[in-house]
C-alpha cells in the first residue's frame, strides 16, 4: 500500500494523476479502503461524485474543503467550484 493513500481523507483537495480526469482538481466528499469518491461541482456533482483509486489521486492542498459546508443542496457544487478555483493558483504554481 502507498504512503499517500492512507493520508488522503474526506474534504482534501486531491489531483488527478491518471485518467482522463488528469491533472485536474477535484474534492474527496468520501473515501474507503480502496477509493475515494471526488467532485469538482462542475462536470462531478455532489449527487454523482467520480469513484477514483486511491492510487490514482495525490493531495494537492494542506488546506482541506470545510466538510461542514455541504447541506446536500446544489448551491454544494458552489461552493466547491468557488473553494477548488482558489486553490488552482496556488497548486498550478506549485506543482509546475
Amino acid at each position: 500500500m502507498n504512503i499517500m493513500q492512507n493520508i488522503v481523507q474526506k474534504g482534501d483537495v486531491v489531483i488527478a494523476t491518471a485518467g482522463k480526469e488528469k491533472n485536474n482538481l477535484f474534492v474527496v466528499i468520501e473515501k474507503d479502503e480502496k477509493y475515494c469518491f471526488l467532485v469538482d461541482g462542475k462536470r462531478l456533482k455532489t449527487i454523482k461524485p467520480k469513484k477514483k483509486s486511491l492510487k490514482h489521486v495525490q493531495r494537492a492542498s494542506k488546506t482541506p474543503f470545510p466538510m461542514e459546508r455541504l447541506t446536500g443542496q446544489e448551491k454544494d457544487n458552489a461552493e466547491i467550484r468557488k473553494f477548488l478555483k482558489e486553490r488552482s493558483d496556488y497548486v498550478k504554481t506549485r506543482c509546475h
